[in-house]
């Protein structure tokens, strides 16, 4: 939420609460999916930030391996952490509420009841950072650009759905889109463009394809300070910036500068911030979690170490398999590879206790498939088993849950079940244990690997896919490395670690994330997954017309891609352990689906001020 989502790319679908401009047009400061907006158009600020929070102050993060990039919209060069910064979109989102987005570069917005085209009305006073304004002209520039550059499975979205777009003002823009399409979520898919100024694109012959260490001009509250190539970035506040006042903004954009330090690993990083080079960080490793807070900070009080509640649904984290290769095309395969993974066994070892396991595309949330699909999953699924696209088994099996292993790291039981699963695959092994095909061919499986973190995940799990016979390893590779293999059109690797991408309104961007049209060009579908039930079931979830709906057909589409065998699903904590050095201030009730630290958090003086007299920091 917050300045990480502004501009986002991937946007998930939304609809409508209004007040009648005319009989057949509606007008309205937001939109909203599935029925009212939370917030009426005289909101005075959002319910969960503090509207008085004071301005100034640093925050400090760390992010991994690198960057040589500014452009976070191309896929070449590695994008610097935050460098979306910049951009606002004509619709933004809230951080207690789903499905909803409010007006933020425009005033309001016009459509008829079935969306077939939607007008933006542009706040007069928008600028960007350079104190140009920002009109309709820029809104139209930037669609045409992001229509013809940049990441190629946006554009494919686009494409497909938008007719076209036409300036009617300086501050008035019309998107119409293409008959044929579910229109629910159109008006949020353009709303949701990144606004980048047309003159200053033109005039610095930039390109939104290239990498490049200077950033586009943007509208937001941040604006570049420092840059050290690959080693630090520190955006400032813009103290001119046009939409301070809004209630959308009100209490939010707190700190005067937003510093992101990298560090090559997981280890240095930890060691960076307890010398005080940073001063919040996220905890992801759960022994540093149970067994690395002891320093002298800690125990001062200087440094807190919280656990902070989270409402949102689990990551999707887990090793993604490349069903781009051949030697994963068959599901039995890939089921046999994900047997041999023993999380409860690296939970206990590994993790002291502190993970669930993930399931679900959409665990920890309403959307999951559990048990035998009822009565309204079945009608959907049915017509799809019926055309011969799914088993018919679907309609009866529970839903596919990852496999459940024994205290040993090896578990024999799994171990047999993924031999007899390798062998129906025509994979058998020789006299050495390996497996090879018909044609002599080795089952090679490489898992690469970018943090030395996580060697201790991954080196038990490979010693477990050799004793099922595969010639599993794991490829260290620095984080550049990591990236140019993932990404398309190379896609240059058998098993990563990545994310299931879904939100809890989905809606077009399960191409993006899912759709076959966009497996071999997109920078999410990272498996390269190509499923005509599953494009079949993404369809529908777009056109679903209530919650109800949307909500059954998703749990049919999780069922469907769990079926997939795609992935190793792993782990996830219901909470957020976060540890920071005590600077800060937040509202004592968080939002469910945010954070918040660099939104709506803020820096307090008084604070600060004891702990630098201590000494902690400098």
């Amino acid at each position: 939420m917050g300045i990480f989502r502004r501009g986002s790319l991937v946007l998930a679908g939304l609809l409508l609460s209004t007040l009648p401009l005319r009989a057949e047009v509606l007008v309205s400061h937001g939109i909203s999916t599935f029925g009212d907006l939370k917030y009426p158009a005289d909101f005075p600020h959002l319910e969960y930030v503090n509207p008085d929070a004071p301005k100034g102050g640093e925050i400090s993060v760390w992010s991994f391996g690198g960057f040589d990039s500014m452009n976070p919209y191309s896929v070449k060069g590695r994008a610097g952490a935050l460098s979306s910064v910049f951009y606002e979109s004509l619709l933004t989102d809230v951080a207690d509420e789903t499905g909803s987005a409010y007006c933020l570069l425009c005033e309001n917005l016009e459509y008829p009841p079935g969306r077939e085209w939607v007008i933006f009305n542009l706040r007069e006073g928008a600028k960007f950072s350079d104190g140009s304004p920002l009109t309709a002209e820029d809104v139209a520039f930037s669609y045409e650009l992001f229509l013809t550059k940049g990441l190629t499975d946006f554009r494919t979205v686009l494409a497909q759905q938008v007719e076209g777009v036409e300036v009617l003002g300086p501050h008035r823009v019309k998107f119409t889109f293409k008959a044929g399409f579910p229109t629910r979520d159109l008006p949020q898919t353009v709303g949701g463009l990144p606004v980048l100024s047309k003159a200053q694109y033109e005039a610095s012959g930039g390109d939104l394809e290239e990498g490049s260490t200077t950033p586009f001009l943007g509208s937001g509250p941040y604006v570049l300070d420092r840059m050290e190539m690959g080693k630090t970035l520190t955006y400032k506040r813009n103290p001119d910036y046009w939409g301070g006042e809004l209630p959308i903004n009100k209490g939010r954009g707190n700190f005067d500068r937003i510093r992101i330090e990298y560090y090559a690993d997981y280890n240095a990083a930890f060691e960076g911030f307890k010398a005080g080079n940073y001063t919040f960080r996220d905890e992801a490793s759960s022994i540093t979690w149970a067994t690395g807070y002891d320093f002298p900070a800690v125990t001062s009080g200087a440094v807190k170490k919280v656990q902070l509640p989270s409402g949102t649904k689990a990551s999707g984290q887990g090793f993604l398999i490349n069903l781009r290769r051949e030697k994963f095309q068959d599901p039995r395969v890939r089921q046999a590879i994900g047997l041999m993974f023993n999380f409860e066994w690296s939970n206990e070892t590994l993790f002291y206790g502190l993970y669930e396991r993930v399931n679900s595309v959409w665990e920890n949330s309403v959307l999951e498939a559990t048990g035998v699909p009822g009565p309204e999953e079945v009608a959907v699924l049915k017509p799809l088993v019926d055309e011969g696209l799914l088993p018919e088994a679907i309609l009866t099996e529970e839903a596919v849950m990852a496999p459940v292993s024994g205290e040993r790291q090896l578990d024999r039981g799994n171990l047999r079940r993924a031999s007899a699963l390798l062998e129906e695959a025509g994979w058998v092994a020789g006299a050495d244990g390996i497996r090879r095909n018909a044609k002599g061919e080795t089952l090679k499986l490489e898992i690469l690997n970018d943090s030395q973190t996580f060697d201790r995940v991954i080196l038990p799990y490979v010693e477990n896919l050799r004793r099922a016979g595969i010639d599993a390893t794991m490829t260290r590779i620095d984080n550049a490395q990591l990236e140019a293999r993932e990404r398309p059109p190379a896609y240059d690797f058998d098993m990563v670690v990545g994310n299931a991408r879904a939100s809890l309104i989905p809606g077009a961007e399960l191409k993006q994330f899912f759709g076959s049209e966009t497996a071999d060009v997109s920078a999410f579908n990272l498996m390269g997954l190509k499923s005509k039930a599953a494009d079949r079931l993404i369809e529908q979830v777009i056109a679903a017309t209530t919650r109800e709906e949307m909500e059954t057909r998703t749990r049919a589409l999780d069922r469907v891609l769990r079926r997939e065998y795609f992935w190793v699903p792993q782990w996830f904590k219901a909470d957020h352990t976060v540890a920071y050095y005590d600077l800060f201030g937040h509202p004592e009730v968080l939002p469910p689906f945010s954070r918040g630290e660099l939104d709506f958090w803020w820096y307090d003086e008084e604070k600060a001020a004891a702990v630098k007299a201590a000494g902690v920091l400098r």
